[in-house]
């Protein structure tokens, strides 16, 4: 038997200040409606930066 298909999905984090994209995370489909922005670290910056939602990856 086929298994359901979860909340959950994989999206992919784009730096907005290099356009670099280097992170892969999570994010509940029904919970979460609205494109994620979260701040993390770019290294070819070597600070902090606002990464935003690109795409869903699977």
């Amino acid at each position: 038997m086929a298994k359901k298909k979860g909340n959950r999905n994989l999206i992919g984090m784009e730096c907005s200040e290099t356009g670099k994209r280097s992170y892969v995370t999570q994010k509940n489909r029904i919970n979460t409606e609205k494109k994620l922005e979260l701040k993390k670290y770019n290294p070819k910056l070597r600070k902090h930066t606002v990464h935003k939602e690109f795409q869903r990856l699977k």
